[in-house]
């Protein structure tokens, strides 16, 4: 009897059975996680936080560009987003001139406000449950067949939601692993404009040293407006568009808040694999995330290197080298953490609970013998598709000329048409001239020695492209440098990647010869095509298994435990999600207890005169020192909250969405998480996971006292 009772404790931990544990799709809140909120403090109706007729706060709610959250604040468009967020618009908007990163921009009305080439955001439409569309198309189909069946369904069901719009996109989105499928409706905006920013030494105080940690000071945020066209319709970028209006926009609270008060965030988390299994994370803490973490320490040193000699470069590869940091520590700590707490083991217990409960289930009883071949099969090579992504192609130069793959492919065509040519060579002109305007020569001529260097060390022998290592050992061997440096300097030299006149003789006559002697397509020759060529089939192999056993033992377990199924919700996917919690201290170790806010006098603590992450504006100190907070001094710590720590759920993709409170009124955006529950990918920790937001009452200080633009200000509803 005590075994079954340890394995039914088991069992438990694979469903949701923590408060602030959950991201929930806003229309399956379902009865017993709705009354959960209200326990917790939330104040608001179903209807006003997800409805399909009328104004909710999920009207407010966008995905800002590509990959991160923001919200309407005003009724005249008004949009908060991280710095990190708006980061690359930013960059792009800045010059050496009018360095718009380094000392901040403040539009001093809508003329000002300066548009953002290729940002646009989405606002959710409507969310439908498309299953019973999706799953009889797919039928009994397994691995690859399954996926050719569903990218055309899901293809259909696009095109029926979109009818070709360029301003409606729509995605299907797998949930609990293909047990279930939604089909997701928006409308585009494409006109966005950026409305203001904080200097640098604000939105990115603390750099990458605070990176994912607590204490923290950051002022994390960005403004911008989404613009439409004057009938009201989304619309690409024209002086005469209009100020967007809203079906509902976050009122701003100044009130504060207190320990344990409720705390809701909307967004667009990226991706969770909280159902992964023991073996996927072992995979994760021995290969994929060790040399992850190696080959981006490697990229952010030499891009660092050249950043330190000159503003232009800096404001180059601003955007790059943050994203690629930001990830860096974060494998890293998720690795730490999942050894910490031991991860592995945890899933291993689970698991042998299910395959208690599979045995004489054919459907099931089979699943982890499956799984374990499956690993043992692709493990040899994980470690080499690393390295392809963060090493050889995180060269530039190589990524770059990879493109020139579909040039070669119609050279050797010998029924080609010239204006096919024409038109490739066009676009292969245009890439280059990209990378060109967006690399820093000498940096990634550092990364491809430095790549090509650890790809000889670290990966087996048998692995390598054949030939390679001995070509270039034989021609470099006999110069006093390193033959890896000798060898990038050749390719970076002589490509024409790089040589305006070689280039322009290509340009004037395409031929396969000086495409295939190209220094830098040998590169692509020797390494991405021996990938290709005997490992990525292994990879989609090794990745379609894994699809049909993890959506067995999804089903699995959800037919172990049925009355269990609604306490369960569905990995992150980048679509709408609810997450709920409480502002809370936490204490990471012993005798070490952290508070719920940091304040500007912290700020002030970590100061240091011209350091590149801890330096202040000089009206910023004179501001502080005066006490001049304005309306946004904290009754109880007499200080501007900076900012402040929830227990919810949120993941990459929830950057800049709004930290709502239990009224829905704006309190802060999220934008980090703590380096204790780097884990929260795999696994949520119920103890020490926090989220880190800024303060709304700073954020507004920045645009007002410290900007000077309290008319941005004057556009908000304050909540006193």
């Amino acid at each position: 009897m005590k075994k079954l009772l340890v394995s039914f404790v088991f069992v438990l931990t694979l469903f949701r059975s923590y408060a602030d544990e959950g991201m929930w799709l806003p229309l399956l809140l379902g009865d017993q996680v709705y009354k959960d909120m209200l326990k917790r403090g939330l104040k608001l109706k179903p209807e006003q936080l997800y409805s399909i007729n009328k104004a909710s706060i999920k009207d407010a709610i966008v995905i800002f560009g590509g990959g991160c959250t923001g919200e309407i604040v005003s009724d005249q468009g008004l949009l908060f987003t991280n710095h990190h967020c708006g980061y690359g618009a930013i960059a792009a908007a800045s010059t050496v001139e009018a360095n718009y990163l380094r000392d901040g921009f403040w539009a001093s009305d809508k003329t000002k406000e300066i548009a953002s080439k290729n940002l646009s955001v989405s606002f959710l439409n409507r969310i439908e449950d498309v299953t019973d569309k999706v799953l009889p198309a797919l039928g009994n189909a397994n691995g690859a067949e399954r996926g050719q069946k569903l990218q055309a369904i899901t293809a259909e069901l696009v095109k029926a939601a979109t009818g070709g719009d360029e301003f409606k996109n729509a995605v299907v989105a797998s949930m609990f692993k293909g047990n279930q499928y939604f089909l997701f409706v928006y409308d585009v905006y494409k006109d966005v404009r950026l409305v203001g920013t904080p200097p640098e030494s604000i939105g990115k105080f603390g750099g990458d040293t605070d990176n994912w940690e607590w204490p923290r000071h950051t002022g994390d945020f960005s403004v911008f407006r989404v613009y439409m066209s004057k009938d009201g319709k989304p619309a690409n970028y024209n002086a005469d568009n209009v100020p967007f209006k809203p079906k509902h926009f976050l009122p701003v609270s100044i009130k504060g808040f207190k320990d344990g008060d409720y705390s809701m965030i909307f967004g667009y988390p990226g991706s969770t694999n909280r159902y992964e299994t023991s073996f996927g994370v072992k995979l994760s803490t021995d290969i994929n995330n060790p040399t992850l973490v190696k080959l981006r320490d490697m990229r952010l040193k030499y891009m660092f290197e050249e950043m330190k000699k000159s503003e232009a470069t800096k404001l180059q590869l601003a955007s790059e080298y943050a994203s690629i940091a930001n990830y860096w520590k974060f494998y890293d700590g998720e690795t730490k953490q999942l050894l910490k707490f031991d991860t592995y083991g945890e899933k291993q217990k689970a698991e042998a609970a299910f395959i208690s409960w599979a045995k004489g289930k054919p459907e099931y009883e089979n699943i982890f013998a499956d799984y374990e071949k499956n690993y043992q099969e692709w493990r040899p090579y994980a470690a080499h598709r690393q390295y392809m992504i963060e090493g050889i192609t995180g060269c530039r130069l190589i990524g770059a000329a990879a493109a020139w793959q579909n040039l070669e492919a119609l050279l050797k065509r010998k029924d080609y048409k010239p204006e096919e040519v024409e038109r490739m060579v066009k676009a292969a002109d245009a890439g280059r001239k990209n990378y060109l305007a967006n690399n820093n020569l000498k940096a990634d001529q550092n990364i491809l020695a430095a790549a090509v260097m650890m790809f000889y060390s670290d990966i087996d022998k048998s692995q390598h492209p054949e030939g390679f290592y001995d070509n270039l050992f034989k021609q470099f061997n006999s110069i006093e440098a390193s033959p890896y440096k000798a060898f990038a300097a050749d390719v970076f030299s002589n490509s024409m990647m790089t040589d305006n006149s070689k280039w322009a003789a290509f340009m004037a006559k395409p031929n396969l010869d000086a495409l295939m002697n190209d220094p830098a397509y040998k590169v692509v020759s020797a390494f991405i095509k021996n990938f290709n060529n005997k490992y990525a089939a292994k990879f989609a192999a090794f990745s379609a298994k894994n699809n049909d056993l993890g959506r067995l033992y999804m089903k699995g377990i959800m037919e172990m435990n049925p009355d269990k199924v609604k306490m369960m919700y569905p990995d992150a996917n980048f679509t709408m999600r609810i997450s709920y919690g409480n502002i809370k201290s936490y204490q990471p170790r012993d005798a070490v207890k952290y508070d719920f806010v940091c304040t500007m006098n912290g700020v002030m603590a970590k100061y240091k005169p011209g350091d590149y992450e801890f330096d202040l504006p000089a009206k910023f100190i004179d501001l502080w020192k005066n006490k001049d907070y304005g309306q946004y001094a904290d009754p109880v710590y007499k200080d501007v909250v900076v900012s402040f720590i929830t227990t919810n759920d949120i993941t990459g993709g929830n950057s800049g969405s709004p930290v709502i409170d239990a009224n829905g009124n704006l309190l802060g955006l999220a934008f980090d998480g703590n380096y204790e529950a780097l884990s929260h990918k795999l696994a949520f920790d119920k103890d020490l996971n926090r989220t880190i937001c800024v303060d709304v009452r700073y954020v507004l200080w920045c645009i007002e006292k410290l900007g000077g633009a309290k008319h941005i200000v004057d556009e908000l509803k304050l909540v006193r």
